[in-house]
């Protein structure tokens, strides 16, 4: 009788190999990771501290103007035990800080129209049409940039004063946006560079005209561009100090930055230190407030061009 022996057991399932390359090979990977991980807390510590330098000084500033003058000199540091809105008042009425205002908003507000307007049609002209002397005039705005506007007070004063525009507030506008077309014109021209130009051919073959097919179909397709450069610009001319001074040396017509000067000097000597803080955010007010609302149009516009 023949016997039939038991199968012989299969041999186990052996894995891969893990070969002395391959276990050298994960290090690297994990040495990255580590070196990421150093770099993305280190990032986050210093993005933390600039924030607190920031904000701590303007936090300080808001609490003391809320606070009197005995409070302000004897514990600065602590929260105000009665909230003072008078000091608001007599900064406001007393050291003639709405006029200062007014003048500003008037000042800056067409200067701001001005700018824009032009720069967008230079950068505009100068991103899309090919013309003789088209590299010479952009660096002509870029070349403007980097003039130093101290060496251009002296001849500014007197071009200004032969114009009959001195102490004017519509002098001071054409100033301004001629101090702030250079920057201006080089943001939106690389910024109209980006833009497509397979929309402008379709509007000139529906019939459009230049003029048209700027303001109507180029114009809004630059919309988180001309944010950004608008709330730039906006900074600069609200925060400018050296060109009024300069140019406006009428009490009735001076600007904000002139009038917190004079309220330093003023009230430093009667002691009103919270009237003074109390100016001080007033100033400030206008300029948070446009870089909350438009914080994310700014950051678009500063990456849209590197996007597309």
């Amino acid at each position: 009788m023949k016997t039939t022996e038991p199968p012989a057991p299969l041999p186990a399932e052996r894995g891969p190999a893990v070969t002395k390359s391959d276990t050298t090979g994960a290090r690297p990977g994990r040495r990255k990771e580590t070196e990421g991980a150093v770099l993305n807390v280190f990032s986050h510590g210093v993005l933390v501290i600039w924030a607190i330098l920031v904000v701590l000084p303007l936090a300080w500033a808001v609490m003391t103007s809320f606070k009197d003058d005995n409070s302000i000199l004897t514990s600065p540091w602590s929260l105000p035990t009665r909230l003072h809105f008078d000091n608001w008042s007599r900064a406001w009425t007393g050291a003639n800080m709405s006029d200062y205002f007014l003048n500003t908003v008037l000042v800056v507000g067409g200067s701001l129209i001005g700018t824009m307007v032009l720069g967008s049609m230079a950068a505009y002209v100068l991103a899309r049409f090919d013309f003789p002397g088209n590299r010479f005039v952009y660096y002509l705005f870029v070349g403007g940039m980097s003039f130093p506007v101290m060496l251009a007070l002296v001849p500014l004063f007197y071009v200004v004063n032969n114009m009959g525009l001195l102490n004017t507030i519509h002098g001071l506008i054409l100033v301004y946006i001629a101090y702030s077309l250079p920057f201006t014109v080089f943001f939106l021209t690389a910024f109209f560079r980006t833009l497509p130009t397979s929309v402008a051919e379709a509007a000139f073959v529906d019939g459009a005209s230049h003029s048209r097919t700027f303001f109507q179909i180029m114009l809004p397709m630059a919309r988180p561009g001309l944010i950004s450069v608008a709330i730039f610009n906006f900074l600069g001319q609200w925060n400018q100090y050296m060109l009024p001074t300069v140019l406006n040396t009428d009490p009735d017509k001076k600007v904000l930055t002139q009038g917190l000067v004079q309220l330093a000097v003023s009230q430093g000597y009667k002691g009103d230190w919270s009237g003074l803080f109390a100016g001080l955010v007033m100033a400030m007010l206008p300029v948070l407030a446009a870089y909350i609302v438009f914080q994310r149009q700014v950051v678009s516009g500063l990456t849209a061009g590197a996007l597309k």
